[in-house]
């Protein structure tokens, strides 16, 4: 299952944020998407989602454009874990995660016994099983985050769109969100994640898109594309390169 942005403009009717965009994601591979606040990553990823629908160019699933799928069937095709999740009501943990099955049920069916078995799968993967009675809102931010991928996790979708992934999880947690996303792709799953983090993109993505301004001045290989100059560019900061047996190894800046 390949998702693919052509040519794209993204924005909203009052504000183009980005212009010229050329995103592909296919099975097996994770795509870092790296900026500066601002810069456009988190608009590009809801037009590439069908949440807001691009000022120019096309976004297509296995060759289908996206604006003529249901909601419903965008749903069972492409898995979304936002930024921030603020719930409005006391659902459980629980809840949250068997939600990511709603696509696959009829509209007034209850959850059936395969949805709760899949819901705690994806809970036991992440490690949350002693949250899944609590309140979604009584919960830190980091709990909440991880009950979101949970939730898409759940959803089996082959593409999933990740929107800064370890935002407010600890440094344990961080790690083992990268290594279930990095497990999802070798798996056939078809990855982006916004993050602003290069060594995340690094060590756990395939190929990275620089984007700043709105526009992508470097994309490619991770290897090749995550450079000192590039990344300097990019963030308007001096960056140190950490190597070990003659690869670059972490970034950290200066």
């Amino acid at each position: 299952m390949t998702l693919k942005g052509r040519d794209l403009s993204i924005g909203y009717r009052d504000r183009v944020v980005g212009r010229k965009l050329d995103v592909e994601l296919v099975p097996g591979q994770v795509l870092a998407l790296l900026g500066p606040n601002g810069g456009g990553k988190t608009t590009l990823l809801k037009t590439l989602l069908g949440l807001i629908p691009p000022l120019a160019g096309e976004v297509r699933v296995n060759g289908q454009a996206l604006q003529h799928l249901s909601v419903r069937d965008r749903a069972r095709l492409i898995g979304y874990v936002p930024q921030v999740h603020v719930g409005a009501f006391a659902f459980t943990v629980e809840d949250i995660v068997l939600m990511g099955r709603t696509a696959h049920r009829s509209l007034f069916a209850g959850p059936s016994r395969s949805d709760y078995e899949i819901a705690h799968s994806a809970i036991g993967r992440l490690g949350i099983e002693h949250l899944a009675r609590r309140p979604y809102t009584m919960i830190s931010g980091g709990e909440r985050q991880l009950a979101m991928i949970a939730r898409t996790l759940a959803q089996r979708a082959p593409i999933i769109l990740l929107d800064e992934p370890t935002a407010n999880l600890d440094f344990g947690n961080q790690g083992k969100v990268m290594r279930e996303i990095r497990g999802l792709a070798e798996g056939g799953l078809a990855i982006a994640l916004s993050t602003h983090d290069p060594n995340q993109a690094l060590h756990n993505a395939d190929r990275a898109m620089l984007i700043k301004d709105g526009s992508c001045f470097a994309g490619g290989p991770c290897r090749e594309v995550l450079t000192q100059s590039n990344l300097r560019n990019l963030y308007g900061t001096e960056v140190a390169a950490l190597t070990g047996n003659g690869q670059v190894r972490a970034f950290l800046p200066r």
